[in-house]
């Protein structure tokens, strides 16, 4: 009896390999060693049964867990068995090929689903009637996405926006259908609306059922003989729409807003998808945003910062009086409660931020810079002028 090779080796894969690439090993090699595909090949059954065999191990977690460990003997004597009829390991009975015991492991479809896309057909009427349904299912729409750009107020107080798009809808004069007015599509006469042509084969004992796409319909089942002049045939047109848009209050740059239904038309009665609005919203010339809070940034001359002062500051609401307490530093911030943005889920509002920017004087008066020295003789300081300014020059020039 030969000596079985190792599966990682027959599979082409490293020991190391996850189960999306010894699945992807494994299309890839069952394509090329199928007997129906190679039938001048004589060693391509055993190949194809070899590979089986391996595929059924190793996408098996418990089953490759053991034969990591013990190798082909955890598989049981003489290693893991899958010969019975027809030659390939109950191949003729769909029971125990390569190891898809719930036809189910490909993803998405069955095995019969996948076999039919490798080989370009299926075995018998069960693949065939799922591949047809399948075509046939009703399919949603694609979902659209538009960026609006709004203002800081509209993100606030909320807004109602009117945009414009370009969609896919079904075609009006057709109803979709793609026939022209008062006509309509006709049973294709080749594959008798399936969309499917198929062709009977025997290999040995097995005996295959070749699905194709019918090349008279494409594989819609029916022929349009006079097409819908407004969509030329296709069932759809690219229509403008004005569609209303309502902005809630509180939302940010980057916030998504659902329309049901605004989106493409769905595929053989297959409801529309859905538009996404995603708000931008513009920088204000005199608040900046903080999440829900608004920060406001107030000039104050030094003498307001040391006196103290009773200034109007803007809002989103209105002016408002703030008093500036005397001896207030550079970048002090005073708060106005519920001043700022709406919280989400209607939970009041945030706060706004007065922050105070104290303005120093570039250009002194003889009489303001006197007055400062004084000052700063007054508190102890030394004060050491780097200019004397127009007065002091003058003076300086006449020798006073």
């Amino acid at each position: 009896m030969a000596q079985k090779r190792d599966y990682y080796e027959v599979l082409g894969v490293s020991r190391d390999a996850t189960e999306e690439e010894i699945k992807k090993a494994y299309r890839k090699l069952a394509r090329k060693y199928h007997p129906d595909v190679n039938k001048e090949d004589k060693d391509a059954t055993e190949k194809f049964k070899e590979i089986n065999e391996a595929y059924e191990v190793l996408s098996d977690p418990e089953k490759r867990a053991q034969y990591d460990r013990f190798g082909h003997a955890g598989m049981g004597e003489g290693g893991f068995s899958t010969s019975g009829t027809g030659g390939f390991g109950n191949f003729g009975g769909f029971s125990n090929f390569g190891g898809f015991t719930d036809f189910g492991d490909f993803g998405g479809g069955s095995i019969f689903d996948d076999i039919f896309d490798i080989f370009g057909g299926g075995f018998g009427s069960t693949g065939s009637r799922r591949s047809q349904s399948r075509r046939k299912a009703p399919m949603r729409g694609a979902d659209l996405q538009y960026e609006l750009e709004i203002t800081l107020e509209e993100a606030a107080f909320g807004a109602e926006k009117e945009i414009e798009l370009y969609r896919m809808e079904n075609c009006e004069a057709c109803a979709g259908t793609g026939a022209k007015a008062g006509t309509g599509a006709k049973t294709c006469p080749t594959c008798q609306g399936t969309g499917q042509v198929r062709q009977a084969q025997t290999v040995g004992n097995i005996h295959f059922t070749n699905v194709t796409t019918c090349p008279k319909c494409g594989g819609s089942g029916r022929i349009i003989e006079e097409v819908c002049p407004e969509c030329n045939g296709l069932g759809k047109k690219r229509v403008a729409r004005k569609i209303k848009v309502n902005i809630p209050p509180g939302v940010d740059s980057g916030s998504k807003l659902r329309i049901a239904g605004e989106g493409e038309a769905g595929e053989n009665g297959g409801p529309p998808g859905d538009l996404y609005i995603v708000v931008r919203v513009k920088p204000h010339k005199l608040f900046v945003r903080e999440g829900d809070d608004l920060v406001y940034k107030v000039p104050i001359s030094f003498v307001q910062a040391a006196l103290g002062t009773e200034i109007e500051v803007p809002t989103l609401d209105g002016k408002v009086k703030l008093k500036i307490p005397e001896g207030t530093q550079p970048g002090t911030r005073f708060r106005l409660r519920s001043k700022g943005m709406p919280r989400s889920k209607g939970r009041g509002r945030g706060d706004m931020y007065v922050e105070a920017e104290v303005i120093i004087p570039k250009n002194l008066t003889e009489e303001q810079r006197e007055l400062l020295e004084q000052f700063a003789k007054i508190s102890g300081e030394d004060v050491k002028s780097s200019s004397k300014g127009f007065f002091g020059k003058m003076k300086g020039a006449f020798g006073v």
